[in-house]
């Protein structure tokens, strides 16, 4: 089966680099580097690398703890991190500038991973998440370099569609591959799929390890006095397309009840910052946007966060939290964000990408999960209406980012003497 694997990746390879091109035609960071995904142009690190694959900018921002204590433990060596989009791309870029390596991970061809493998020299590969590369893997396991899967997770549903390719994920979790699982749930379903018993681990959820500036509290505070000082604010944070009608639908009905609510909308993907302004337009509604650095008026009801990497610093100075991704089946964004300064977390039910946390927040009372337009503006509006209860649900999730933190000092144990151990 991996022989017909790799023909495949051949075969599929003038989809991959033109679904690629023809997405660069709008958003011209999809060109970025665009060598690399066919196997050319990476870093050439001939003493070798810590590797820290992120697909994109969820997960680069769940790995920043990580990289960080890797870069302090092991200032010797280089960290190279890679990613398939170019939002995570920009995302490391932004925290870490040069202090560590990066390019785009190969399409999944073997002539392009293994000149991947030559240049970059890993000596660990750290990948996040779920993300389960055949080629990628065998090539660790033939140049014996120790694979962890970091905060591995996988769904129920997941594991139907791989055990329907049972014998080549069999033999793709066999080499030697360490699984770093979020719960023993997810640990049984690796194993079902062929992971050792002896290298599956349960480390939990990086993600709960979250880290945020110092003084983002203080700079949301300064945002809010700035622009936002005396209204009633709330932050639909990674909205998608459909997603952001049913929002502005949401805060005509927050309004009715409020009048001066001020709504700051970031849509999940930088390249759709002008659909999404277009949208504002032709809806009537007074809005300015973040990159037109215009003072926020007591008429504007909407504010277009059109920037990257402020999603935080928005979080800091709203009142409420809304969590988008969830009212179309995307299937929901990070809720620790929000969580970790203390506001309340109102989320629609598509939340299949992060099941795990939104079932506890649920169970625990930490959030509020509506069903459509009007549930979520009602939602908004008594939150609002009721400050105490809304800081008894931020307080609630705050809680539970606390009590499961830890995971990235379980995995750190888990790691050094990988890392010790690896090649010079």
């Amino acid at each position: 089966m991996r022989l017909a694997y790799r023909l495949l990746t051949y075969l599929l390879l003038p989809v991959y680099a033109g679904y690629w091109f023809f997405r660069g035609i709008v958003n011209r960071s999809y060109w970025d580097r665009f060598g690399q995904r066919l196997g050319q142009d990476y870093p050439y690190l001939p003493t070798g690398c810590i590797w820290v694959h992120a697909v994109s900018v969820g997960e680069v921002q769940a790995a920043v703890p990580l990289i960080r204590a890797l870069s302090g433990m092991f200032s010797n060596r280089h960290i190279l991190v890679t990613t398939v989009t170019p939002t995570g791309a920009e995302r490391v870029r932004l925290l870490f500038e040069d202090t560590v390596k990066h390019c785009y991970i190969p399409f999944e061809t073997p002539n392009a991973v293994t000149s991947f493998f030559n240049s970059v020299n890993p000596q660990i590969a750290l990948i996040m998440e779920t993300e389960i590369w055949p080629n990628l893997y065998h090539e660790c396991g033939e140049r014996e370099i120790p694979l962890i899967l970091v905060s591995a997770r996988i769904s129920p549903k997941s594991v139907g569609t791989y055990q329907k390719f049972l014998p080549l994920f069999r033999e793709t979790l066999s080499h030697g591959i360490v699984i770093a699982a979020q719960s023993e749930k997810d640990a049984d379903r690796f194993r079902s799929l062929g992971a050792a018993q002896e290298r599956t681990w349960v480390t939990g959820n990086i993600k709960f390890d979250v880290e945020l500036p110092e003084d983002l509290e203080i700079r949301g505070e300064e945002l809010r006095r700035d622009n936002f000082e005396g209204r009633p604010v709330w932050v639909a944070a990674s909205t998608h397309d459909r997603e952001e009608e049913q929002v502005l639908h949401a805060h005509s009905i927050v309004r009715q009840r409020f009048p001066d609510a001020l709504l700051v909308l970031i849509p999940r993907h930088p390249e759709r910052f002008p659909s999404v302004r277009a949208m504002l337009h032709r809806s009537g509604r007074r809005f300015i946007s973040r990159t037109e650095g215009l003072p926020c008026a007591s008429d504007v009801e909407v504010f277009l966060a059109d920037t990257m990497g402020e999603v935080p610093l928005f979080y800091a100075a709203a009142n409420v939290a809304f969590v988008g991704g969830t009212l179309v089946p995307v299937g929901g964004h990070n809720l620790l964000e929000p969580a970790a300064l203390g506001k309340p977390v109102v989320t629609g039910p598509h939340l299949f990408n992060t099941q795990d946390i939104a079932n506890m927040f649920e169970k625990l009372g930490a959030s509020i999960t509506v069903n459509n337009a009007g549930q979520l503006g009602e939602a908004v509006a008594d939150l609002f209406a009721n400050p105490e209860t809304a800081m008894d649900i931020g307080n609630r999730g705050l809680e539970i980012l606390q009590l499961n933190r830890g995971s990235l000092d379980r995995l750190l144990t888990l790691l050094e003497p990988l890392v010790n151990k690896a090649k010079d």
